[in-house]
């Protein structure tokens, strides 16, 4: 791997990875489109340890805040002190955090028939011949986000009326169980299907339980951390000692540029859908991931049909 393909690549995933437009989509269509089909896991778990930097720098103060209260929170229930009912804000959050992770383990149930579990559909989908998948999955993310949008202003019209509405935000700030189980088994939905943002949709999943749309943003990308540092594990693991025993070669260089313009551009991809939803912007990834999913469904139809990446000209990988 080249610097400039590196660049390209940690500039989609900084990019992606937060706007709810899905990053695997992205870099599926990327590398598809231009040829860039290079099977890099160790380059891939580097880029989500750059974007994980970047969550870390927007929300350092709120994450401290959430790890003080766990440390605090293990003690009480060491010494008999918890009370579920008198949670404060930081305890509430870091209780529906793990509760909506909890999720996360249906990924590693096996499929019948097969030596493959749930977590590998993601990798089948992103193979050149299931190509359309990406394009379907992005018209799925415009159409939530569509939806999740609806309901936000519906929301802010009923606070409005009831004469609830507070500099303009409307909805819960706290997670029930049944909220952090909503958007966890989302999140698990969305990591299957690249084209499907987990941010967009985890954010949906919160809005439709009547959560208010910045805390629901703030939970979508502090839930997707552990998710990140998880996967990260796993798949680092699976990169530096693959399966088939053989010595990995690393060119570092173009690794750490990815990851240095992964974070850069993901701390300020973080910053700009905050702001596009706070000023009720969210039309302009509406309208972004229905152009293209129409575009990449279109393509795929046209490879589908011929047999063939029509930009590599190699035959489709199913």
């Amino acid at each position: 791997m080249d610097i400039l393909s590196a660049i390209v690549q940690g500039i989609i995933q900084g990019l992606t990875e937060f706007l709810p437009v899905s990053s695997s989509g992205h870099l599926t269509i990327t590398q598809h489109l231009f040829g860039m089909q290079e099977d890099n896991l160790f380059f891939s778990v580097m880029l989500h340890i750059g974007t994980l930097a970047a969550v870390i720098a927007v929300y350092v103060k709120l994450i401290a805040g959430l790890l003080k209260a766990f440390g605090l929170m293990v003690k009480d229930i060491f010494t008999g002190k918890f009370k579920w009912s008198k949670m404060d804000k930081e305890r509430n959050m870091v209780v529906m955090i793990i509760i909506g992770l909890l999720p996360l383990f249906l990924l590693f149930i096996p499929i019948p028939g097969t030596d493959m579990k749930v977590k590998d559909l993601a990798d089948m989908f992103s193979k050149s011949g299931y190509f359309i998948v990406v394009g379907i999955s992005l018209l799925v993310t415009s159409l939530l986000l569509f939806i999740g949008d609806l309901k936000n202003k519906h929301t802010v019209k009923v606070y409005q009326e009831k004469g609830m509405l507070k500099d303009g935000a409307a909805g819960r700030k706290k997670y029930n169980v049944l909220d952090a189980i909503t958007v966890g088994i989302t999140q698990c939905f969305a990591a299957l299907f690249p084209g499907v943002s987990r941010s967009g949709s985890t954010l949906v999943a919160s809005e439709l339980r009547g959560i208010n749309k910045q805390a629901a943003l703030d939970y979508s990308f502090l839930l997707g951390t552990p998710a990140i540092v998880a996967a990260a594990i796993i798949e680092g693991k699976d990169a530096l000692f693959p399966k088939d025993g053989q010595p990995v070669s690393i060119d570092y260089l173009p690794v750490i540029v990815g990851m240095i313009i992964a974070a850069l551009v993901g701390f300020f991809a973080i910053k700009l859908f905050k702001w596009l939803l706070k000023t009720d912007r969210m039309y302009v990834f509406i309208i972004y991931t229905a152009i293209v999913g129409a575009a990449i469904t279109t393509i795929s139809i046209i490879e589908l049909t011929n047999g063939t990446n029509i930009i590599t000209g190699q035959p489709l990988v199913f």
